[in-house]
């Protein structure tokens, strides 16, 4: 019989060169509504593009990738 789980969500924030790690405040909320959440915290995430999920470890990732200074 196949046993089904539900994988828990981390999402990865990157602030002077520094990984940090945001566990999922609601797991009901949708990745966008997670950095929408966050960016009251971090202002630079209301810019941040959401790449992922990668799965790691048995956890999903998922990044937050800033938009400012960058070209193209």
């Amino acid at each position: 019989m196949l046993n089904v789980k539900k994988l828990p969500r981390v999402f990865i924030h990157t602030e002077n060169g520094e990984k940090l790690r945001l566990e999922d405040p609601n797991d009901s909320l949708s990745p966008e509504g997670v950095c929408n959440h966050f960016s009251n915290l971090y202002a630079i995430l209301t810019t941040a593009k959401i790449v992922g999920p990668e799965i790691r470890n048995d956890v999903q990732e998922f990044e937050f990738v800033s938009t400012i200074g960058t070209k193209g």
